[in-house]
């Protein structure tokens, strides 16, 4: 993005004037935002950017006239993007936002009403992967002149409660704006909180409509450009002391690696670690990338959709290494992938709330800050990789092969194309510099276990809440972040079909990205997850109704969609395959091509990679009359002994 710095034109702010020795500006409240906006910057280790580099939005009533008019006067500086939908838009904006390791965000401003509870899921998404966006929907008005305005919520017995209210919970930072002389106070507090690596996510200003366009002789130096320092907060010597001892005793070690090992950009530092203790690293979701994919210390993914060769090392591990990630139950396998009678923890993170999880030593700490601070203490003490340890990690990393080895030489049973070949050909065909998004389902899985992210390849895998739909507006996030990158993203068609409609966006801004979607006719992940807790198929497929008497029963024939005709029609070019080298000749046109492209491919419906070993904790019905779902419920109560508190 450019940075722009910004002065008033002569129309704008003309009622200047000076109130006690302080020169001011007459604006509204949206133009004083949108001019505040573009003053303020982030800068850490030297490097300057803007901190909120741009704005989504689609207007109605409750902002075209406060904040539209003022993106539209006062707005040089803040690029304008139009999006399809709400929820979209606030992908877009985290996708952004982790290709900047969080240093730059964007804005999203909505109407009242729908629009605004629309961006709820957005909002939520952002919230559990601690990343930052600003949220700016407009709300009631505060005079309250009007009575209720279109689309505002009537509450019976809370007159001052919005729809925007929904917006709390998930926001890291959230102020209503009555007045605009409290946005002097309000905007600095946004600000702070999207750039602390600590406490950031996502932030709303709720901007009650009539005072969008309400006018204020507001403090000249508020519209000074300001930089926030991203600080690296450094350890404490105590704890460094106390994880060494740990580190010292421990015969097993093994690291987590999470998304705050990226955000603090310490891969190298990670490596380094890993390398010169013997430790091997499995990676979260978002940590995929956090070492090298030929180091000999990654095992691949943590935790339930992981490796087995990290399943069974996380198993016997003695001490576990938490780095920036927030212990989700899918890596901690519903906390009972740590079975080492004996097993401590150490955690790395700049959140109290994520490094005190767990029982164990807590370093409150800037990842990259820590890891040196922690190697420079092991190197003191003279720790060394354990010879016996590392022949270990060979021998699960080993079986692991010879599993996927085994799966790649298996044919799928209906004779389609599997996940592993496509990302077998993905990887082939991908260069430095390349990206891949996933969200939720089959492909996020899959790549989870097999994907190369490394020699600069960007993988963003959004597994916080594992979002349906978060894939094609998060890949235009990752484009507008990184536009000399190729960015693929992977997405099954379920998820396509939740949110296909950011192609549009995709072709009128001329973002290329390459959509692969895996055509295998529903939600199959979550079908065999229903065959493993409830004994029999129910809903997930994309079948027609055999018979309109049978209400609820979908088991028909599978539904003919034609899902390659649908992204022509939103203005991408489409291919649809069904064998490798299609596949590859696709992915290769497409490299060519100027605008958004789309690959569907027919995929297996039940070929599924091998699992990782690690358990995870859903219950099968306690009361059924079907006999399989007694049996699984038995075998079920058996496996929950796996479960710990490690407190």
């Amino acid at each position: 993005m450019v940075e722009a710095i910004v002065t008033p034109s002569p129309e704008l702010g003309s009622g200047s004037s000076v109130q006690n020795g302080e020169s001011t500006l007459w604006l509204t409240a949206a133009q004083a935002l949108v001019l505040y906006l573009q003053k303020q910057f982030t800068e850490r280790d030297g490097q300057r950017q803007r901190l909120v580099a741009g704005i989504f939005g689609i207007f109605g009533h409750g902002n075209v006239a406060g904040l539209g008019q003022a993106i539209a006067e006062a707005g040089n500086g803040l690029p304008y993007y139009q999006a399809r939908n709400e929820q979209s838009m606030v992908h877009c904006a985290i996708g952004f936002a982790k290709a900047n390791r969080r240093t730059s965000t964007l804005a999203c401003t909505s109407s009242i009403g729908p629009g605004a509870t629309n961006m709820v899921t957005g909002a939520a998404t952002a919230h559990l992967d601690r990343l930052p966006v600003l949220l700016l929907p407009g709300d009631y008005y505060a005079s309250r002149r009007q009575g209720n305005v279109l689309q505002q919520l009537e509450h019976p017995v809370s007159a001052d409660v919005s729809v925007n209210d929904c917006l709390r919970p998930v926001s890291r930072y959230f102020d209503r704006i009555e007045r605009p002389e409290q946005l002097i106070a309000a905007l600095p507090n946004a600000m702070r909180v999207l750039s602390d690596p600590a406490d950031t996510g996502p932030v709303t200003l709720a901007l009650c409509q009539d005072v969008q366009s309400e006018a204020y002789a507001y403090p000249g130096r508020l519209f000074e450009e300001r930089v926030w320092s991203i600080e690296r907060r450094p350890p404490s010597m105590e704890s460094i002391r106390a994880a060494a001892d740990l580190l010292q005793a421990a015969e097993r070690p093994l690291i987590v690696a999470g998304g705050g090992v990226r955000y603090s950009d310490a891969e190298a530092d990670l490596e380094g670690f890993a390398d010169a203790f013997g430790m091997p690293v499995a990676e979260t979701m978002a940590g995929k990338g956090s070492v090298k994919h030929g180091s000999q210390r990654l095992v691949g993914g943590a935790g339930v959709t992981g490796t087995s060769a990290a399943g069974a090392l996380m198993r016997d591990a003695d001490l576990v290494m938490c780095i920036g990630t927030r212990l989700s139950d899918f890596v901690t396998g519903s906390r009972s992938a740590f079975q080492h009678p004996d097993v401590r923890f150490v955690t790395i993170n700049v959140s109290g709330n994520d490094a005190h999880k767990l029982r164990g030593v807590a370093i409150l700490a800037d990842v990259r800050e820590a890891l040196r601070g922690l190697t420079q203490e092991c190197r003191r003490r003279g720790l060394q990789p354990r010879p016996a340890y590392l022949e270990t990690i060979a021998a699960a990393k080993r079986q692991w092969q010879v599993a996927l080895d085994e799966h790649r030489a298996t044919p799928t049973d209906d004779g389609r194309l599997s996940h592993v070949q496509l990302i077998d050909v993905l990887g082939e065909e991908t260069r430095g510099g390349d990206a891949v998004v996933a969200a939720a389902g089959g492909p996020v899985e899959d790549l989870h276990k097999l994907w190369d992210a490394s020699g600069d390849r960007w993988a963003h895998l959004e597994f916080g809440y594992s979002c349906m739909g978060h894939e094609i507006p998060a890949g235009l996030g990752v484009k507008m972040a990184r536009p000399a990158s190729e960015v693929f993203v992977f997405v099954g068609d379920g998820g396509y079909l939740m949110n296909p409609t950011e192609l549009v966006t995709a072709a009128q801004e001329g973002l290329k990205v390459t959509v692969i979607v895996s055509q295998n006719q529903g939600f199959q992940v979550i079908r065999r997850l229903q065959m493993l807790r409830v004994g029999k198929a129910f809903g997930n497929e994309f079948r027609l109704r055999q018979h309109q008497a049978d209400a609820g029963q979908l088991e028909g024939p599978y539904l003919a969609l034609d899902l390659a005709k649908t992204a022509e029609g939103f203005g991408a070019r489409a291919w649809h395959v069904s064998a490798v080298e299609e596949f590859r000749a696709a992915l290769r046109q497409a490299r060519g091509e100027a605008g958004p492209c789309v690959i569907v491919v027919d995929t297996a419906r039940a070929h599924f990679l091998p699992g990782s070993g690690v358990w995870w904790d859903v219950a099968p019905a306690q009361a059924s009359a079907e006999p399989e779902t007694i049996a699984l419920r038995a075998a079920y109560e058996a496996e929950r002994h796996v479960q710990r508190t490690y407190s």
